[in-house]
């Protein structure tokens, strides 16, 4: 079965490589700076409108072991139908997140029924009736 799975895939990359550009793309213009600290800074420009930018550093925390590192960057290009694109990102303690005009937007939630905020905020107020009051979920027996 792992021949015939190494065999489709040998086949779709052949099959693909028909579609790639066969001229290379030239780098119009590079600069990549590192330093001994950990910060970095690098940006590139295709000759196909392509263009990155990123910087990152270290964040130390209390301990080396607590320590987050800081990555920010975006990107330029122009899709195979003429739209361009363009996507920014961070990645942090609270991870990565992205934006892009290319990217779905997500829809605003509801807002939270009345009642339910009530209860939320009882249980905020409350938090020593809270405790040890885990049950599981489902019928009782």
């Amino acid at each position: 079965m792992n021949g015939y799975i190494i065999s489709f895939f040998a086949v779709v990359a052949v099959a693909s490589a028909g579609l790639l550009p066969n001229e290379p793309v030239p780098i119009l213009s590079q600069d990549l700076e590192v330093g001994f600290d950990g910060t970095f800074r690098n940006f590139y420009e295709t000759g196909n409108g392509i263009s990155v930018q990123e910087q990152g550093y270290h964040q130390p925390g209390q301990t080396p072991e607590e320590g987050t590192n800081v990555v920010q960057g975006s990107a330029q290009w122009t899709a195979p139908d003429g739209t361009p694109v363009s996507i920014n990102w961070v990645a942090d303690q609270n991870g990565a997140q992205f934006q892009g005009s290319h990217l779905p937007v997500a829809p605003t939630p509801p807002p939270i029924p009345p009642a339910v905020q009530r209860a939320l905020e009882y249980i905020a107020a409350h938090p020593e009736q809270n405790e040890g009051q885990v049950r599981p979920l489902g019928r009782r027996f």
